[in-house]
């Protein structure tokens, strides 16, 4: 079982910048791919970014492309989402997930381990 704890969320203005982390706990991610995911009408969580196990390969959805980098420290069993240029679209709560498969995906129930999630808000 894998349990995942977000943090670094809060609010900021347009423009700004956050940086989220999901610290892993129990079994060790080093050989799953890792993802956020946020709400989005229409959709229970939209696909933001993805990581594989070595971190040499990442996936981003257009809407964060340029903006948004992840990264995965596998010593610390961490993962991050450098967030720039923040727009208000982007206000989301911003959740953090794991799949034991060494590729992202965009569908939200390929990835069975989640976080409780952490806020973003982005002021205008």
């Amino acid at each position: 079982q894998v349990q995942l704890v977000e943090s670094g969320g809060g609010l900021v203005q347009a423009g700004g910048s956050l940086r989220l982390s999901c610290a892993t706990s129990g079994r060790t991610v080093s050989r799953y791919a890792m993802g956020w995911f946020r709400p989005a009408p229409g959709k229970e969580r939209e696909f933001v970014a993805s990581i594989n196990w070595s971190g040499g390969s990442t996936t981003y959805a257009d809407s964060v492309k340029g903006r948004f980098t992840i990264s995965r420290d596998s010593a610390k069993n961490a993962v991050y989402l450098q967030m720039n240029s923040l727009k208000p679209e982007d206000t989301a709560v911003y959740y953090c997930a794991a799949r034991t498969v060494n590729a992202g995906s965009y569908v939200f129930n390929e990835w069975p381990y989640w976080g409780q999630g952490t806020q973003v808000t982005v002021s205008s």
